[in-house]
């Protein structure tokens, strides 16, 4: 069972920074593959980046060359600094763990930039 809480949402605005956290239970996070999604009101939840558990990053068209996630192992923890964020960039943030077994999800950190 791995548990995973968001913090470091908030509002700002457009231009703005925020750095969002997410911290795993467990002790076999290394090797999990972690991965930052975005909801919407009223629309999907949508990938916005991923740190696989050999290394690998990945990020959406939207947010790359401003977002950069990072993780660390040793603290069970995975992050997304966020800069120059925009109006569009307002969401609920998850974080979602995947690897052995079932996936996991957290419950999600609120982040509003206004213009």
């Amino acid at each position: 069972q791995v548990q995973l809480v968001e913090s470091g949402g908030g509002s700002v605005q457009t231009g703005g920074s925020l750095r969002l956290t997410c911290t795993a239970s467990g002790r076999t996070f290394s090797s999990y593959t972690m991965t930052w999604f975005r909801q919407s009101p009223g629309k999907e939840r949508k990938f916005v980046a991923t740190f696989t558990n050999y290394g690998v990053t990945s990020y959406a068209d939207s947010v790359k060359g401003r977002f950069t996630i990072s993780r660390d192992n040793g603290e069970n923890t995975v992050y997304l600094q966020m800069n120059s964020l925009k109006p569009e960039d307002t969401a609920v943030y998850y974080c979602n763990a995947a690897g052995p077994g079932p996936e996991y999800w957290g419950h999600g950190t609120q982040v509003t930039v206004s213009s």
